[in-house]
């Protein structure tokens, strides 16, 4: 069986990344099947490298008149529209938290009888996730937050994010900060066992910061904690599916405290779930950071762009296998089924 895969251009300001590199286009052209790529001047890979290892180019929104039957592949939401969708979407869409506009997504999805293979939800026979930022976004999200930690003590606004051609351009921008800050902070990860965790503490040990790992034990008999205050850096790593109570309060926070910087990393604001209900809305690359609680907060929902070719690479690595088992095997692969079925519940 041959399939038909549109990778399309993403739509959020500042998205480099791509969840199909060229390296694993091939391999899937190499298998028989076809692959179109829709023409960006922003992704990470060029337009000619996909199109070097036999993708065929094709302009910006094609997806909506492709044949229904086409995998349209992209990483973040689609732009707010009406029109009844009428394909297999594969992304991570946002929408089963509770989130704005979650409604109006699904109910577009039931008007044009499309399907959606939510990205959060590939997950294997262990109910483990099959393709992950998660590193990245808690490696960037620790980058960012120790930043502006070293950054404050110039008395200057944080400039608006960037993205970085690799790890060490990253952490020679941090390195210069750190430069002229006086203060050693102290860090606390919560979701540390995890790989969004395990991103978060790979920075702070670069850069010699201790940082307290905390997760499911440390956490289980529910919040807030007084403890966060005690720490300069606060990076939220938890990817949670039901509701707990939250790790902090603004009652918790309007005291004396030494913690300055909240990193969520898991940047869920407008859902119900959210461990930390001190703010509503996410942040942006021109702005990063909000001020609450007497402190700042760092709420910008695609971190991993910053380091777009190395989280591209990881990602798509991961992710390879389990398109070539859709495209041969189709929706009845375990994977593909579990973000389907998840998909159904919802509408």
């Amino acid at each position: 069986m041959n399939s038909v895969f549109l990778l399309r251009k993403e739509f959020k300001a500042f998205e480099r990344r791509t969840p199909l590199t060229p390296d694993n286009a091939k391999k899937l052209i190499s298998l028989g099947h076809v692959v179109k790529v829709e023409t960006c001047p922003d992704r990470i890979f060029k337009d000619a490298d996909y199109e070097s290892v036999g993708c065929t180019l094709v302009s910006i929104e094609s997806w909506k008149t492709e044949d229904k039957d086409t995998f349209i592949l992209g990483l973040k939401e689609l732009p707010l529209d009406s029109f009844p969708l009428i394909h297999r979407h594969i992304y991570f869409a946002h929408i089963y938290k509770g989130q704005a506009g979650a409604t109006e997504v699904l109910n577009r999805y039931q008007k044009g009888s499309g399907k959606l293979f939510d990205l959060e939800y590939l997950v294997d026979e262990n109910k483990r996730r099959i393709a992950a930022f998660g590193k990245w976004a808690g490696f960037v999200g620790a980058a960012i937050s120790l930043d502006r930690f070293y950054q404050k003590y110039s008395n200057e606004p944080y400039l608006p994010l960037k993205s970085f051609e690799n790890i060490e351009s990253l952490y020679s921008h941090i390195e210069a900060h750190k430069k002229n800050c006086p203060e050693t902070p102290k860090a606390i990860i919560i979701g540390a066992k995890g790989r969004c965790g395990s991103g978060a503490n790979e920075v702070f040990d670069n850069f010699n910061v201790e940082a307290t790992p905390w997760d499911y034990e440390e956490t289980k008999n529910g919040g807030p904690f007084e403890e966060i205050k005690e720490h300069d850096i606060f990076i939220n790593c938890v990817l949670l599916t039901s509701k707990i109570p939250p790790f902090v309060s603004r009652e918790m926070l309007a005291g004396e405290k030494k913690l300055s910087i909240i990193g969520d990393v898991s940047c869920d604001p407008t859902s119900d779930l959210n461990p930390i209900p001190i703010y509503d809305d996410i942040t942006d690359w021109e702005k990063p950071f909000l001020e609450t609680c007497g402190l700042e907060l760092l709420a910008v929902d695609n971190l991993p762009s910053i380091l777009p070719r190395e989280s591209s690479i990881d990602f798509s690595n991961q992710l390879i296998s389990h398109l070539e088992n859709l495209a041969s095997v189709g929706e009845s692969d375990l994977v593909w089924q579990s973000s389907l079925n998840i998909f159904n519940e919802k509408l």
